[in-house]
């Protein structure tokens, strides 16, 4: 199992972040120890005195796939989650700098946040579909997946180009402006439309 993660897939984090519109889907990978499950805690690493939550729309491949197309990619998810890319900005911003690959900034130990996932047949258009984000119970994200730049279906057919998908494998499909920093104690609590889709205390 692999989790991709989109990067710069909402014009509103594009300009927080002050970079460019790419002009093809963003994409980079965590390990499976990666992952933090169940609402489990976050341990806040040592090595970073500046970790930014994003909240992301997650889907789950459910079929093996290769050079996918559009028209066909709707069939190769029929789960959508929500969760969370932890990173590590200013390590992210030490790799930038360098021009250096950023993994060490988003690919580190717990810092894929997950809980549970609605079928797809869930929603009416998944085009329109609104999630969250609150820290301390003060509501610090909100996105709809109509202001992606590159649709689910778009970026599974690019990433399937470059990479076989395979049964469990998950998506992150990048977050909306209001990533900020975490601190021990906080509490983020993530949404799909009204459903609570994960608890994550951080320590």
């Amino acid at each position: 199992m692999k989790i991709i993660c989109i990067g710069l897939n909402y014009k509103s984090h594009i300009e927080e972040l002050k970079k460019t519109i790419p002009a093809v889907p963003v994409f980079f990978l965590k390990p499976e120890s990666a992952l933090t499950r169940r609402n489990r805690p976050f341990f806040h690493p040592d090595f970073s005195d500046n970790i930014h939550y994003e909240v992301e729309l997650v889907v789950r491949i459910n079929k093996l796939g290769k050079y996918i197309q559009k028209k066909f990619a709707h069939t190769y998810y029929d789960e959508i989650g929500l969760g969370i890319d932890f990173t590590a900005r200013d390590i992210q911003a030490e790799v930038f700098k360098n021009a250096l690959p950023w993994e060490i900034s988003k690919a580190f130990d717990g810092s894929a946040v997950i809980n549970r996932f609605l079928p797809k047949n869930c929603f009416k258009d998944l085009k329109n579909i609104n999630f969250s984000l609150f820290k301390n119970k003060q509501l610090v994200q909100q996105g709809n997946t109509s202001d992606m730049l590159f649709s689910i279906d778009e970026i599974i057919e690019y990433v399937s180009q470059f990479i076989t998908l395979k049964i469990g494998d998950l998506i992150f499909t990048g977050t909306p402006c209001g990533v900020g920093k975490v601190e021990i104690g906080d509490e983020l609590e993530g949404y799909i439309e009204e459903e609570l889709m994960f608890k994550c205390r951080v320590k």
